[in-house]
């Protein structure tokens, strides 16, 4: 194999044919190229429908409202469904072993001024453990607690961008901003994984909310998370348990699916996961057909190589060379061939979503990338295909008989 005169004739046969030496290249390096592509591909899907849920934790559950599109229990279809406090202290108190935190919401947007700056923003109002459910970071300050909750306090805990619009390059802490014309003061600032929308939204404790709009014991979702202990059918099934007690609880017919959601994130990443598999397989198969056409192309040029070659294989075999040494040339000769331009297919794509990948940050779409492991599995991959291309066109010219070669025109 490390016969210095072996590659000078492999080299030397490779100078003389170029044409041919590229062709056969290019269609296995264009091969190991869109293979890697399809695989960064369905990864930046992946990731791009994995970010989307990045801003909230990952065993969480929602329940949303909705209208009624059947009669039930005396009630005509069209009923439109309000959660309340109860509804809150209900769940709470009757899954104490499966939930771990539990917030309701109450949205609306509030009209901020702060000096002579203005600004329209989503305002939530939440209890203090959805500091957890919404994985909201605190960057300076803190979040409203318990005792805020139960005092019903004018604070609120606002975003990164809030901020900057407001306060320009004064710091918010301590300060007070109008909310629709009440004073609140400014406790904490929070940033978020999910976008810069996520970050121009206020928070306040719903008790101060409630208050404010009469007294009102409404509130729009309740959102939670279960015990982090728990797989996907043990999390769909306290979900499942959830939303029949809550229909029941609620007069909702068990098979409307509009007057309640309750939508768990298990059950998103199960899709997301099952759709991924799916797309790995489907793009592991088409590269998969396009190496095997590459491989084809590479085992016609090595016969044609061969036809080429009969008289020179005959002197060879004439002078004593043995098959073996016959084989080794050819083989030699279709594994360089392959793995060179195999290794160029890999480093181009690699270093292309290298430079383009990190650029990619759209909603479905983020950071296309593929691991080592992959490239490394694909350049094996690669080399033994360079083995088995050239393997029969080498046989074949092994089991040629002198006299038949000497005498080929």
């Amino acid at each position: 194999m490390f016969d210095r005169d072996t590659w000078q004739e492999i080299f030397h046969t490779l100078k003389n044919n170029k044409l041919r030496t590229f062709l056969t290249g290019f269609s296995v390096g264009w091969a190991i190229f869109i293979l890697v592509m399809l695989l960064a591909s369905v990864n930046g899907m992946q990731n791009g429908f994995t970010n989307q849920f990045n801003d909230d934790a990952t065993n969480s559950i929602f329940i949303r409202p909705g209208t009624t599109s059947k009669a039930y229990a005396g009630f005509e279809a069209g009923r439109r469904i309000q959660l309340k406090n109860d509804d809150y202290d209900y769940i709470r108190k009757s899954f104490p072993k499966d939930i771990e935190h539990i917030s309701s919401r109450y949205f609306t947007s509030a009209s901020a001024h702060y000096k002579g700056e203005t600004g329209s923003y989503s305002l939530q109002a939440v209890h203090p453990d959805h500091q957890i459910i919404e994985k909201t970071v605190i960057l300076s300050g803190r979040y409203f607690n318990e005792a805020d909750q139960a005092n019903k306090a004018k604070v609120a805990v606002i975003g990164r961008k809030v901020g900057d619009d407001l306060f320009k390059n004064e710091d918010p802490l301590g300060n007070f901003v109008e909310l629709n014309g009440l004073s609140f003061r400014v406790i904490g600032i929070f940033t978020d994984e999910g976008d810069d929308n996520a970050e121009r939204r206020i928070y306040a404790p719903i008790s101060t909310y409630q208050q404010i709009y009469g007294n009102t014991e409404k509130v729009n979702q309740i959102a939670m998370t279960y015990n982090s202990e728990y797989d996907l059918t043990k999390a769909l099934e306290f979900s499942g348990r959830l939303e029949d007690l809550m229909k029941r609880r609620l007069k909702i017919s068990p098979e409307d699916q509009s007057g309640l959601n309750v939508w768990n994130y298990a059950q998103a990443f199960s899709d997301i996961s099952s759709f991924s598999a799916v797309l790995s397989t489907i793009s592991i198969a088409v590269g998969f057909l396009i190496l095997i056409a590459g491989i084809v192309g590479i085992g016609n040029i090595m016969v044609f190589t061969i036809k080429e070659r009969t008289k020179e294989i005959g002197v060879r075999k004439a002078l004593g060379a043995k098959p073996s040494q016959i084989i080794n040339l050819v083989l030699l000769e279709s594994t360089f061939i392959t793995a060179l331009s195999g290794f160029i297919g890999l480093t181009f794509a690699w270093i292309l979503l290298s430079i383009i990948g990190p650029n990619f940050d759209l909603p479905a779409f983020s950071n296309p990338s593929v691991d080592l492991s992959t490239v490394v599995t694909a350049t094996i991959i690669l080399i033994i295909a360079g083995v088995l291309a050239g393997l029969i066109p080498a046989v074949k010219a092994a089991n040629v008989k002198p006299i038949v070669a000497l005498s080929d025109k």
